[in-house]
């Protein structure tokens, strides 16, 4: 039978077998295909909501749960409900406000040197220089570096008696400095552990966005006679600007929960950050009353007092920007 009649018969006789159109396994067949399609992408991505639920929303709904209790963390299971009493303890503490004052200062003094360095960096990193390789991986290094290692280091640079830092500074003729009691030393040396660890980490991310930037533009400005800082202005910033939201968003989630270089920056000070408190960041505060002072309770309350105060402080910046973008 040639191929001309075969499609006559076809079109002459119904279809009787199972798959016919009109018939009832057909369009069963032809939903469940349907709702398959449609619940294919939610399948796929359920792990990733399962996991997100059982190690993300359940520890902050569980720590919210406990911040609402006196709960010692030698007896979880003896607890007694106090509602807000935690948080209104907080306010009042002067602890807390001396360990939020820290944090701030650490985080400023850690956070933007650390991006102009990381910004220069990788503007040096992006130009045609003999083993290009080597710096880039040398420029990793500090952030592959375990922070108990590092931290150890500098606290040996800033000795006060026999450290290199006050050596330096001897050399040119002044006094040594207590770098590990001395309310601003000790801050900008925690500040300088921070910046050497990170710059590196931050600048290849700048580096990467560089390249991403379309060399015509370069041309463009050159050919229209923009200097080389011009360029760098009018051409590079704005197209970092992602990279630049993004490493300042990280870096300042990563001051206000900053918890292991003021820990081993002094052998002898631990969770209370100095003799006086003078580098004592909420996530030292927290150890010592969760750890420590063993007041589980009031633990989960400065932990979501942490969570609060970025949640608070983006929401202030995308304010300020959305107004910004508006005129």
């Amino acid at each position: 039978m040639s191929s001309g009649t075969a499609e006559l018969v076809a079109r002459a006789l119904p279809l009787t077998g199972p798959g016919a159109p009109g018939r009832p396994g057909a369009a069963r067949r032809e939903r469940l295909g349907r709702l398959r399609s449609r619940a294919a992408p939610y399948v796929l991505i359920a792990p990733f909501f399962l996991l997100f639920g059982a190690f993300g929303l359940f520890p902050l709904a569980a720590t919210a749960w406990t911040s609402l209790f006196r709960v010692e963390l030698t007896a979880p299971e003896a607890r007694e409900w106090v509602g807000a009493h935690n948080y209104a303890r907080l306010l009042t503490d002067e602890f807390f406000w001396n360990a939020l004052a820290n944090t701030v200062l650490i985080g400023v003094l850690a956070t933007v040197p650390q991006l102009l360095l990381a910004l220069g960096a990788a503007h040096l990193l992006d130009a045609r220089l003999r083993g290009r390789l080597f710096f880039r991986v040398a420029a990793l290094a500090p952030y592959a570096t375990s922070v108990a290692a590092a931290t150890l280091v500098f606290a040996l640079f800033y000795g006060r008696d026999q450290g290199m830092v006050n050596w330096a500074v001897g050399l040119v003729g002044l006094d040594p400095v207590d770098w590990q009691n001395g309310p601003w030393a000790s801050k900008c040396a925690v500040a300088s552990i921070v910046i050497w660890r990170w710059t590196g980490y931050n600048a290849l991310i700048y580096l990467a966005a560089m390249q991403t930037i379309p060399p015509e533009l370069y041309e463009a400005a050159a050919l229209d006679g923009a200097s080389r800082w011009r360029r760098f202005w009018h051409v590079t910033l704005p197209g970092l600007r992602p990279a630049l939201a993004f490493t300042g968003l990280v870096s300042v989630i990563g001051a206000v929960q900053l918890f292991g270089e003021p820990l081993l920056f002094s052998s002898g000070a631990g969770a209370s950050g100095g003799a006086d408190h003078q580098y004592q960041t909420l996530g030292l505060y927290l150890y010592e009353q969760g750890w420590v002072n063993l007041h589980l309770g009031r633990a989960a309350a400065i932990a979501w007092a942490m969570l609060l105060l970025l949640v608070v402080l983006f929401g202030v910046v995308r304010l300020v920007r959305g107004k910004g973008v508006r005129r």
